[in-house]
């Protein structure tokens, strides 16, 4: 399996989490978004930067953001329809100013 490339990100959260104010199931499971995907959510949805610049921004192909992008939203999705925590940490990432 060939080394995932650095992802650039200009955000970092440090220690993020988004907790449910009830957890209906009883469990305390945990779903992790990496910083690779938090800046691509951040690019892509809060910015309404296209894959292509967002890309740029991060320094990867497209592709790459296309995958990190599908990933990030099916995690965030999972944790609010099973109310689950929100971790952001992780992934290979340089962060930058």
């Amino acid at each position: 399996m060939r080394p995932k490339k650095t992802r650039w990100v200009k955000c970092s959260p440090s220690q993020r989490f988004f907790r449910p104010q009830t957890n209906i199931n009883g469990t305390h499971d945990g779903i992790v978004l990496t910083l690779d995907e938090f800046e691509a959510v951040r690019l892509l949805d809060y910015k309404g930067l296209s894959q292509i610049e967002a890309a740029v921004e991060m320094r990867v192909h497209r592709s790459t953001v296309s995958r990190i992008i599908s990933s990030a939203r099916k995690k965030i999705a999972q944790a609010l329809v099973e109310i689950k925590i929100l971790k952001i940490a992780g992934g290979c990432c340089k962060v930058t100013k």
